[in-house]
């Protein structure tokens, strides 16, 4: 029998199990999902992390239950989600796709297995305190994403070098993310002799607002820092920036291929798959404190050709001979 999903008053798409299945959960391990965004935008993510899970023997509906907790792009909902999991026990928690969710999961509970994937440094987090030995309930896989987010200013600096002006592009509700990101943003402009302005979107209304004043202000172009909220959105800012003619980096492909100038970034394939895999090791009976942090290196560029011509940019034979693809 077949998991239904439904949208509940308060806008989180929770997960309804059927009475026969729920009565399995005794001789059944039960996973604590907890999703920052809604299922249709996570697919590719859940796919990959499936895919680790079964790599350990493990197959949702068949030897494991998995209960999904959705928040739709709402921060604030976390505390709450992670709350009615841990009320349930779970075997686990999941808490794939930010930074944000991993704290509430740590804030929530010290004794149940929780295993993270975000783009941060769970040290400089307060998540663990070694990566090799995190101890405690808690591990994970981080592409280090936030730490590349100076890399991006470089790369338009590079192929803007007489530009003097960018933006930064961040989500006022996702502070310690936000924050975080504008501290080494500002520290790599200021080596490069650059001023930064900060521009700040939390849904969706807010892109065509930010794109047209950074027209307005004449911004030679945007950084879009690494944060669940834009990843899961590339489409729609690629769509803003090629509209509003904006030159902007992103973290995903999905961006590039979507319009987007360039994107620079870690595969969320490569960790949303190894947080399946953690989990699927901690139902096998390993404790999360002995399993050292993953940290992902592998980390790509890529480049729209045919958004710079539009954008009357010359892309130079250094940058596209680093490029890990170029889109024409």
């Amino acid at each position: 029998m077949r998991r239904r999903e439904f949208v509940a008053f308060i806008g989180v798409t929770v997960s309804f199990v059927p009475p026969a299945l729920w009565a399995q959960r005794s001789v059944m391990p039960v996973v604590g999902y907890l999703g920052l965004e809604a299922p249709e935008r996570y697919a590719s993510r859940l796919h990959a992390f499936r895919e680790g899970l079964a790599s350990t023997g493990f197959e949702e509906g068949r030897n494991v239950m998995i209960e999904y907790r959705w928040a739709g792009g709402h921060n604030d909902l976390l505390p709450t989600l992670v709350e009615d999991l841990v009320g349930r026990q779970v075997n686990v928690i999941a808490a794939p796709g930010g930074i944000q969710g991993a704290l509430a999961v740590k804030a929530a509970t010290s004794t149940i297995p929780t295993v993270f994937e975000m783009g941060g440094d769970p040290i400089a987090l307060g998540l663990v305190t070694n990566l090799n030995h995190p101890g405690g309930n808690i591990t994970g896989a981080t592409s280090q994403n936030v730490g590349v987010n100076p890399k991006r200013l470089e790369l338009l600096h590079e192929l803007m070098p007489t530009a003097g002006e960018f933006g930064l592009l961040v989500n006022p509700t996702n502070p310690t993310s936000a924050e975080a990101s504008i501290k080494l943003l500002k520290t790599a402009a200021d080596a490069l002799g650059l001023r930064l302005q900060i521009f700040e979107a939390s849904s969706e209304r807010d892109f065509d607002i930010v794109f047209a004043e950074l027209a307005k202000q004449r911004v030679a172009g945007l950084v879009i820092i690494s944060e669940a909220f834009f990843a899961t959105r590339s489409e729609k800012l690629a769509a803003e920036a090629v509209r509003h003619a904006v030159p902007a980096v992103h973290q995903s492909r999905d961006f590039t291929v979507a319009g987007g100038l360039m994107s620079y970034g870690g595969s969320f394939t490569e960790t949303h798959r190894q947080a399946g895999v953690y989990v699927g090791r901690i139902l096998k009976g390993e404790k999360p404190g002995d399993l050292p942090i993953v940290l992902s290196t592998k980390v790509e560029l890529f480049i729209n050709l045919k958004t710079a011509k539009m954008l009357g940019l010359a892309i130079p034979l250094a940058l596209l001979g680093r490029a890990d693809g170029v889109i024409e």
